[in-house]
């Protein structure tokens, strides 16, 4: 490929800093490897003085074969690595560290179950087994590091200030004590240690006096600090990113990072490769007409070096069904053009939302592939609660699902009542022979399972919610937990759906038995061949011929948690992140109604037409 002005302009750049705004496409790849050739051939710049930093392995790896290319050799004095890779490098020179000194996830985890468990939470067995509870406090720990947010100040979102702080310094207490750096302290060790040590920070500068660095809107505040203080005075960097592609604010990663370079850096020069070469005008022009409806980013002009063909279509279907049924076809007239499977991508904004197409192509034996997991919906804890009153309703009297539903909605059931392996409605009266009002509950609960017996499973399930009180709980568990009341309410709600197609409560075991076989089938195979299914997130960086994006609606898109206007424009850039992985085809649909509610298309979606 022959370089267009801008890049031939961004590889010449002399000694100083340089900030190359690089739209979707448009060959910063090239350009960055270019650049690094140019000093080396040009200014004479010794490779080994050279380091190119990036956010993952294999950008990194492909940064390092893209340069051996354009230099027809190996590129082994160049130093290509990841952010954490590097400043974990330069505290392991600092303080002889071995990879023994490193926190795996598995530890984390454990170490967090053991300081949770010590709280008010701790008596909550369910609780510290949810996958996601303990995902989510981890990410906000990581959170606090990668901002350098002051654990005093604080306000957390999910846990409540008090606990989280507790749980916070607890865990870095006892990391302290096992010598042990978790994943951020790469970074914010790294950040304090050139703080605290000139002659160490001078040595570094003086070892990379050229730093290149790819993807640069996804550099968070201490990543940032690190590298304006390796920089120095001499600051010869050359950032390469997009702020439209800034969709990682979870991991700390902001537009406005990119905006304060230039205010940095006043000296710093800008330029725009502003020519897509993957899409077509039309995937081009449809998504500037999204992103523009952003307010903090650099204006800039895109244009495509395809000619348009096919116009970007936008399609309405009833519910999650019919559109994995449309989508289903619109696949096999677009494999029949002669399309290959891996060159068709199905994105969409969480993994939840796969169920139903993953479902769909397993049964009409399209192969797929999925980057994420494909969470079970019935290993979600509604499901399993759900599953336990409907063994009951069955007869199928155990100890295992009397506990877990004994106080779901609370009964004031103990845990001592069912201490023996023999637990049923008669030995809980038994234990409670002298308690009236206890006497009753159980009683209660004994005949509304006979109520539920003979029930359809979405009947069985309506009075579970409504006569038992299931419903109810779900509302206090949320606020206890300060969880989303609508995201829980909405597995509730897929699970009734889907019970709707099975005449009797076995007949949905048995489809629960299939789908759990067929979900194991498919991640035992690990394919690596099919269509591609996967998360707007971790589409970044890919592109395919044809992309579909189902569920576009509000409240999917943008998420519901997104209120503030930082965390709707990065809603917006998430979206349009997903439309520029497409090259040839780009099909988005939205439904009208999903678990028997009304849904509206997203306001992404009507801008398309603005």
């Amino acid at each position: 490929m022959q370089l267009n002005h801008a890049q031939k302009e961004a590889v010449a750049h002399k000694e100083g800093p340089c900030m190359v705004l690089a739209g979707p496409g448009s060959g910063k790849t090239l350009t960055i490897a270019k650049r690094i050739e140019y000093l080396i051939m040009n200014y004479k710049v010794r490779p080994e003085e050279i380091l190119v930093l990036t956010f993952t392995k294999y950008a990194a790896k492909s940064m390092k074969q893209r340069f051996a290319k354009v230099m027809k050799q190996q590129a082994s004095a160049v130093t290509f690595g990841t952010f954490h890779g590097v400043y974990y490098g330069i505290l392991k020179w600092a303080y002889r560290l071995t990879s023994a000194n490193l926190l795996t996830e598995e530890e984390r985890k454990n170490l967090l179950t053991g300081i949770v468990s010590k709280t008010d939470w701790g008596e909550d067995e369910e609780l510290l087994r949810e996958e996601d509870f303990l995902k989510n406090l981890s990410e906000e720990i990581g959170n606090v590091k990668n901002h350098r947010y002051n654990i005093e100040t604080y306000e957390a979102k999910q846990y409540g200030e008090n606990r989280f702080r507790d749980i916070y310094t607890a865990y870095e207490k006892e990391k302290k004590r096992l010598h042990k750096l978790d994943f951020e302290d790469m970074l914010l060790e790294c950040s304090l240690l050139f703080e605290s040590r000139p002659d160490i920070l001078a040595k570094w500068q003086k070892r990379f006096p050229y730093i290149l660095v790819d993807e640069f809107q996804d550099i968070n505040r201490v990543q940032y600090d690190v590298l304006r203080m390796l920089a120095g005075e001499n600051a010869n960097l050359f950032v390469v990113g997009d702020d439209d592609q800034s969709i990682y604010g979870f991991r700390g990663a902001s537009p406005g990072i990119m905006q304060q370079f230039m205010k940095d850096y006043p000296q710093a020069k800008q330029i725009l490769l502003d020519v897509n070469y993957r899409s077509t005008a039309h995937i081009v022009n449809g998504a500037l007409r999204v992103i523009t409806n952003n307010k903090n980013r650099f204006l800039k002009k895109i244009k495509a070096e395809q000619k348009a063909d096919l116009t970007v279509h936008v399609q309405e279907v009833r519910d999650p069904f019919e559109e994995s049924r449309y989508i289903l076809d619109r696949i096999r007239e677009t494999l029949k053009s002669g399309i290959q499977y891996e060159e068709i991508a199905v994105l969409y904004r969480t993994a939840a939302e796969a169920r139903v197409m993953a479902e769909t192509l397993m049964e009409h034996q399209i192969p797929f592939q999925m980057k994420e997991h494909l969470y079970n919906i019935y290993e979600h804890f509604i499901g399993q609660d759900i599953k336990s009153y409907l063994h009951l309703a069955e007869g199928i009297v155990t100890r295992k699902d009397l506990l877990r539903i004994a106080n779901r909605p609370n009964r004031y059931i103990s845990r001592d009542s069912m201490r023996s392996d023999r637990a049923d409605y008669e030995s809980l009266r038994k234990y409670y022979q002298n308690k009236k009002w206890m006497q009753d509950r159980i009683d209660q609960l004994e005949w509304d399972m006979k109520m539920i017996a003979g029930k359809s499973p979405y009947a069985a399930i309506q009075y579970i919610r409504k006569r038992v009180g299931y419903d109810a709980f779900l509302k206090e568990y949320a606020a206890y937990r300060r969880l989303c009341t609508e995201e829980l309410f909405e597995v509730l709600d897929e699970i009734q759906e889907r019970a709707k197609a099975y005449a009797t409560i076995p007949e949905w075991f048995a489809h629960i038995e299939q789908y759990e076989e067929n979900l194991w089938e498919n991640s035992r195979k690990t394919q690596k061949e099919g269509i591609c299914m996967l998360t707007m997130h971790g589409a970044k960086g890919l592109e395919y011929d044809t992309v579909f994006i189902l569920g576009a609606n509000e409240g999917s898109m943008p998420y519901r948690r997104a209120v503030m206007q930082d965390e709707t424009e990065e809603e917006r850039r998430l979206f349009y992140v997903a439309m520029t992985r497409a090259k040839r085809q780009l099909v988005i649909s939205y439904v009208k109604e999903k678990n028997g509610k009304d849904c509206s298309p997203s306001r992404f979606v009507k801008e398309l037409f603005l």
